[in-house]
């Protein structure tokens, strides 16, 4: 038992390990696009695109990668992913323009299915009742994003800039190897490659039907797109709307990104002992009160008084500001946590597809944001437009996720009475 258990923390240690390495990766972006904006003239939507691309393909992998992990040894998968990322970090120093760069994001992005393969490898090693704890701690990896925020500026700043595909390049072998060399293997059966592909892509096609599967995603959009749409929108918005130094604007995303990884894995404690959903809406409250104060522009109006008038400047200074996203982080953080925890409880046998589909949805919220936040402040010409979205984004996910709810307890209600021949009563 004791051998078992500590197998299982060497799993965890290590698939932590691989994910912050492959998060920072499919991140650097954040790092590596927005110095070189202004320099080349991209617009905030081309931005916003460029920001994004990463995420597309990050989040359209995730689902093959659910139905991958059910057939052939995670572990081997996982490495694979991490080879596969290794290519274009070499090739992206070669990428000088707007073209390039987009097809090196495109190819970079692979490593956000990380997260699938990650999360479906340590589930094999843990029982249910401490899943949302362990998904927590795992989840941890998305401080990986802070190693660009740490490391980038400095290796661009020590070298230039060509210098960074290939020094990630060389991080993420060592992290391949050590991970390929240390991590145990799961000794869970998955299903003969045999079976039929049709009846993997039915199976797939039966879980995107599943109103209470896409409540989850809507919920993994908000709190886990929008905290990638963040992690590379922040570095430009504190550059611009308070006009600090790239140092200064990468220290200040840097504190959103750690403080909202590390408390994952509180989360993760929070849905075991208090319930998946029941976290879930309160994440949804907190963000939605500090997301109105966020959206709020800088605004002077002038009061006519009886005897003159009264200039009043209403504003939010960087410090507030820094603070308001600090709590939407914290939440978020136990957000993230606490939905796979539902997903684990309520699927046990499905968690690859379903957790594919829901990471998939998730992570389109770390492609589409960025564009949505570029088009709003080019066409808005509101640096705090961006928020406005955002808040709209969240108002409509809360709506669209009460209704799926009801509509699946709506379903179960009726499936309940035909089961007892309640619609075929002679009596009523």
């Amino acid at each position: 038992m004791a051998v078992l258990q500590s197998k299982a923390w060497q799993a965890l240690l290590f698939a932590t390990l691989a994910f912050a390495a492959n998060f920072s990766v499919w991140t650097l972006y954040a790092a590596v696009v927005i110095p070189f904006a202004d320099q080349l003239g991209f617009s905030l939507t081309q931005l916003g695109i460029l920001l994004a691309s990463p995420m597309l393909t990050g989040a359209l992998s995730r689902i093959p990668a659910g139905l991958l992990v059910n057939q052939f040894n995670t572990k081997n998968l996982f490495c694979l992913q991490m080879l596969l990322c290794i290519p274009p970090l070499l090739l992206l120093p070669l990428a000088d323009d707007y073209n390039g760069l987009l097809i090196i994001g495109f190819w970079i992005g692979l490593s956000g299915s990380s997260f699938t393969f990650g999360i479906n490898y340590i589930n094999d090693f843990f029982p249910s009742k401490n899943q949302g704890t362990t998904m927590g701690i795992f989840g941890v990896g998305n401080a990986g994003a802070a190693i660009n925020l740490v490391f980038a500026p400095i290796i661009i700043e020590l070298w230039g800039w060509s210098y960074l595909g290939p020094v990630y390049a060389i991080g993420l072998i060592i992290i391949t190897s050590l991970f390929f060399w240390f991590a145990p293997n799961s000794t869970v059966k998955k299903q003969p490659v045999s079976v039929n592909l049709n009846m993997q892509f039915n199976h797939l096609f039966e879980t995107i039907k599943n109103l209470h599967v896409w409540a989850l995603g809507l919920y993994y959009y908000f709190v886990f797109g929008s905290f990638l749409a963040l992690l590379m929108w922040l570095p430009y918005y504190y550059m611009h709307a308070y006009q600090l130094n790239i140092m200064q604007a990468m220290a200040f995303t840097l504190f959103f990104v750690a403080t909202s990884s590390v408390v994952r894995a509180l989360g993760g404690w929070f849905a075991d002992k208090y319930g998946g959903r029941t976290v879930n809406w309160s994440v949804f409250w907190v963000c939605l009160v500090c997301l109105f104060f966020l959206s709020y522009p800088p605004t002077t109006m002038t009061i006519h008084g009886v005897h003159q008038d009264v200039n009043l400047t209403i504003s939010i200074n960087v410090w507030l500001f820094t603070a308001l996203l600090f709590i939407i982080g914290v939440a978020q953080g136990f957000g993230r946590a606490s939905v796979f925890k539902v997903i684990h409880d309520q699927y046990p046998k499905n968690t690859g597809a379903v957790g594919g589909v829901v990471a998939a949805i998730g992570a389109l919220g770390g492609c589409t944001l960025p564009i949505l936040f570029g088009i709003s402040v080019d066409i808005i010409g509101i640096y705090s437009a961006s928020f406005m979205v955002l808040y709209g984004v969240l108002a409509l996910c809360m709506m669209a996720m009460y209704l799926a709810i009801q509509a699946e307890e709506h379903q179960k209600r009726i499936v309940e009475a035909k089961r007892y021949n309640f619609l075929e009563d002679d009596n009523l």
